[in-house]
């Protein structure tokens, strides 16, 4: 005849993630939750002077997705567009209607999401609600203009605290102010460092941040220049 075990901690045959206390006889009441498990480290989207953003390259292009790498090339973070139904894929797949849609995004680094984007559904000018993953509304990322060269205002509460504005769109040319008009940083593809021959292409440009910021301006930046191609850019045929 078999012995039971001795008494311990064991695996909860109800399946439950926390462990059970067995007295030698049969299964107690009590639970011992598993241990926490650490956060994950790494480099913080928030400390690179240089942010290089390129698209993930797909035979078909059912979803937003762009790497974000450091200035010596190793990623340290990513855009992803998040929520997509089979119903959305199958729009953007037959037709252009996609970007008039409501789109999500997701900003990440090696902590995982750092910042949640939504566009909302638009017929002329984009805006973008900039939130923590918990749901605490940071701000707003508003298109102020439809002619000319093209501005978004970064507006928390009911104040700009900056902008961000194109001085040439197809050089891919995007000047990042804050409130008092002073660049703070600058999305471009004329960069000298890093094999500079990658940014020929709108698929891939270079976020240059001046100095570390304060919040929430500091995410407001990173929330408008890592989504510039993907939720604030114009439609390629002029509609907007």
């Amino acid at each position: 005849m078999t012995r039971p075990p001795p008494p311990g901690w064991y695996p909860d045959p109800a399946g439950g993630p926390a462990a059970r206390w067995w007295d030698g006889q049969g299964w107690t009441e009590h639970l011992q939750q598993a241990p926490v498990q650490q956060a994950v480290s790494g480099p913080s989207l928030y400390d690179q002077p240089v942010l290089v953003v390129s698209q993930r390259t797909k035979l078909v292009e059912l979803t937003n997705e762009y790497a974000v790498y450091d200035g010596q090339g190793q990623q340290v973070g990513a855009v992803v567009q998040v929520g997509q139904s089979t119903v959305r894929k199958a729009v953007r797949l037959l037709s252009s209607l996609d970007q008039f849609l409501t789109h999500h995004l997701e900003v990440r680094d090696a902590r995982g999401p750092v910042l949640v984007l939504t566009r909302p559904a638009k017929l002329v000018r984009s805006r973008v609600v900039v939130q923590r993953p918990d749901g605490t509304t940071l701000g707003e990322i508003v298109q102020a203009n439809v002619f000319g060269r093209i501005r978004f205002d970064l507006v928390v509460g009911d104040q700009v605290v900056g902008s961000i504005q194109a001085e040439n769109w197809i050089a891919w040319d995007f000047a990042v102010l804050d409130a008092a008009g002073t660049e703070v940083a600058r999305v471009t593809k004329k960069w000298e460092g890093l094999a500079r021959t990658m940014f020929t292409t709108a698929d891939r440009y270079v976020v240059l941040v001046h100095y570390r910021l304060p919040e929430p301006l500091a995410s407001m930046v990173i929330a408008s220049a890592l989504t510039v191609d993907t939720a604030l850019k114009q439609d390629e045929r002029g509609l907007n």
